[in-house]
């Protein structure tokens, strides 16, 4: 956020797209559980329009200025995306440790290295069911923001 100064007044310029941004939030679902909050804590800082947040809290924040609040509904599309059944996998049971619990998440390393989590969902003798898909994949996420 750029702020010029004029004689004997301060005037501030909206957000723009490269611009440092921190924020004050409260994250709720539609039925208002409240998610996450930096209340009381660190704010969130980012560089608007750089795709660190989600694209939809990216693009909410550009034309804002410092001091103003809003509130901002994301769909998934713009957020963690809509939930894929085919992230849904069934795997061995012999090919994981003893110790599994239902919703317990692990993390996975894939063939070329990289590390994904996924939530044990289900367990039987045979096969354990685990949910690659983002926790918040599929749902619609309530943002209250404050610039600071």
């Amino acid at each position: 956020m750029l702020i010029l100064k004029r004689i004997g007044e301060l005037v501030l310029l909206p957000i723009k797209i490269g611009d440092r941004v921190k924020i004050e939030y409260t994250l709720t679902l539609n039925d208002g559980t409240i998610l996450d909050t930096s209340e009381g804590g660190n704010p969130l800082e980012f560089e608007a329009g750089s795709g660190r947040v989600i694209k939809g809290l990216d693009q909410a924040v550009i034309g804002m200025e410092k001091g103003e609040e809003k509130l901002v509904k994301i769909e998934p599309k713009d957020a963690y995306g809509y939930r894929k059944p085919e992230w849904v996998k069934r795997i061995p049971r012999g090919r994981l440790p003893p110790d599994l619990e239902e919703d317990m998440t692990l993390r996975f390393t894939m063939f070329d290295g990289t590390q994904i989590s996924g939530r044990i969902i289900k367990i039987t003798e045979e096969e354990v069911t685990v949910d690659f898909n983002h926790p918040l994949a599929g749902l619609v996420l309530n943002f209250k923001i404050k610039i600071l």
